[in-house]
C-alpha cells in the first residue's frame, strides 16, 4: 500500500483537540519555566493514558465516529444488524449463509482481508447472497492498535483493495480487530471514506462454549436499532464439537422475528446520500471513486 497521503479530510474530536492543546500548552510551560517539567509530564502522560482507555473500550465515541448501533430512522423501522466477523471460514461460512437464506436474513461480514485472498469465491459468494462484505483489516493482527499512521493505513487500505477486487463492492465500514485502536485510526478512516462499526452487544463466541449463553447474551435486553456481533472465523466449539454460531444462529432469528424485529445489513441502514451525513462524516456508501 502506497504511504498515507498528505491530503485527507479529518475533523478531530474534542478529546483529541484538547489532548493537543494540553501538550502545545505543557511543552510552552517548561519552555518558560523548566522547573516544571516533572508536573508537565505528569499531565502528558495521563493525557495519553486517557486517549489509550479510550482506544481500549471498542464502543468508544471519544476518538471519532463510531456505530454502536444503527441510526435512528433504522431503529424506528423495527431493524437490527447481525455481523459477522473474522471469516471468510471455509467450513464455517458456507453454514452460516445456508442458515441465513433459510431464514430470508441479510448479515454484515467483516471479513479479513489476507482469508478473502486465500477463498476469494466464498467472499463472492456471500456478496451474491445478498449480503454485505465489510473492512476487518488484512491480517487482523491484535498489535493493531500500536500500530502508527502508516501501518495503519496499510492495514485499512489493503485490506480495502483486495475486498474490492474481489467482491466489486468497495466496503464502507470498518471493525478493528477485537475493537481495540489509538488515536490515530480516526485519520486514516477518514481518509478512505471508511466507518468505523462496533457492537450494541456480543456474546463472545470465540471463547463461550454454550450456546445458550452466547444467545442470552446476545437477547438481554435486545431492542431495535441494536448491532449484534458473532464469528464464523475462529468460532469456539460447543461440546457436541460444533462452531457456536452454527448452534446459536437459528435460536436468535427465532427470536429476532418473535420480537418482530427486521434484520438489516450495515450498508442498507446508511442515510440516504444526500450529502455529507452529520453522524458518519460519508459522503458516499460505496466509499471514494
Amino acid at each position: 500500500m502506497k504511504p498515507f497521503p498528505a491530503k485527507y479530510h479529518w475533523r478531530p474530536t474534542m478529546m483529541i483537540k484538547g489532548s493537543f492543546l494540553l501538550i502545545v500548552t505543557a511543552v510552552t510551560a517548561v519552555a518558560i519555566s523548566p522547573d516544571i517539567w516533572p508536573w508537565a509530564a505528569s499531565i502528558v502522560v495521563l493525557d495519553h493514558l486517557l486517549l489509550t482507555i479510550a482506544g481500549l473500550w471498542p464502543r468508544s465515541t471519544l476518538l471519532g465516529s463510531n456505530w454502536i448501533s444503527l441510526p435512528e430512522a433504522s431503529a424506528a423501522k423495527g431493524e437490527i444488524a447481525i455481523t459477522i466477523d473474522d471469516g471468510p471460514d471455509p467450513v464455517v461460512t458456507p453454514a452460516v449463509l445456508d442458515l441465513l437464506d433459510s431464514y430470508g436474513v441479510k448479515a454484515t461480514f467483516f471479513c479479513i482481508g489476507e482469508k478473502a485472498q486465500r477463498h476469494p469465491d466464498l467472499c463472492r459468494d456471500i456478496v451474491n447472497r445478498g449480503h454485505a462484505v465489510e473492512n476487518h483489516s488484512m491480517h487482523h493482527n491484535y498489535h493493531f492498535s500500536f500500530l502508527l499512521l502508516g501501518g495503519c493505513y496499510s492495514e485499512l487500505g489493503d485490506a480495502q483493495q483486495i475486498l474490492t477486487s474481489i467482491t466489486g463492492i468497495r466496503p464502507s465500514f470498518f471493525r478493528a480487530p477485537a475493537g481495540l485502536r489509538n488515536p490515530l485510526l480516526d485519520p486514516v478512516l477518514s481518509r478512505l471514506n471508511l466507518q468505523l462499526a462496533s457492537w450494541t452487544r456480543r456474546g463472545f463466541d470465540t471463547v463461550r462454549q454454550n450456546p445458550q449463553v452466547v444467545l442470552a447474551k446476545l437477547l438481554d435486553g435486545l431492542k431495535a436499532g441494536d448491532i449484534l456481533l458473532l464469528h464464523d472465523g475462529n468460532a469456539a466449539k460447543s461440546v457436541r464439537g460444533v462452531p457456536v454460531i452454527l448452534e446459536v444462529l437459528p435460536l436468535l432469528l427465532n427470536a429476532v422475528a418473535a420480537a418482530k424485529l427486521r434484520p438489516v445489513t450495515l450498508r442498507e441502514a446508511l442515510p440516504a446520500p444526500t450529502g455529507e451525513n452529520c453522524e458518519t462524516g460519508m459522503l458516499n456508501p460505496n466509499g471514494p471513486p
